[in-house]
């Protein structure tokens, strides 16, 4: 069995009830094999980025403790979109409405760049709503090659983003 990973995960959607989506689909990353969803950030209400003419997202981040390799663990991820109805679809473009979004942000202190898959996510220490639910969760966490996630936050705007009661 491979060893103990700490890893962080970005949870996003905007179509359907997605606060009702997340809280599905931490479940769900809970039950992949050797995986175990040890804390959950707050849900919350962020504008839409990229692509700004559509609803607004709910954000959040899973930590969990896993024996899959990155490469597993991301393709039980994508499992986990496919079975909430998602299709990654570079027709549809980037940033666009989706039912559910699930980035590997972080893997232990690895940093990994190989087809399909790199972590760190290369723009996470750019955006405060993915930051802002991995904070909450982590809060001393240094993200390797850039470092602290705080000092990253403090560094942006973060007054569009609304934690869900």
């Amino acid at each position: 069995m491979s060893p103990l990973v700490t890893a962080y995960i970005g949870l996003g959607g905007n179509v359907g009830d997605p606060a009702d989506t997340l809280r599905a689909a931490f479940r769900s990353i809970d039950g992949l094999p050797g995986t175990r969803v040890t804390a959950t950030s707050g849900l919350y209400r962020t504008p839409a980025w990229g692509r700004e003419e559509q609803p607004d997202f709910i954000n959040a981040v899973a930590c969990v403790a896993t024996h899959l390799p990155a490469q597993e663990l991301l393709a039980g991820l994508l499992d986990v979109e496919r079975a909430f109805g998602r299709h990654r679809d570079r027709a549809q473009g980037r940033w666009g409405p989706r039912v559910l979004d699930l980035d590997l942000l972080l893997y232990g202190d690895d940093v990994i760049d190989e087809p399909g898959l790199r972590v760190p996510h290369p723009h996470l220490h750019e955006r405060a709503f993915v930051l802002v639910p991995l904070v909450e969760v982590a809060p001393g966490l240094t993200i390797p090659g850039i470092g602290r996630a705080d000092a990253a936050l403090a560094s942006m705007a973060s007054d569009g983003i609304q934690a869900l009661p």
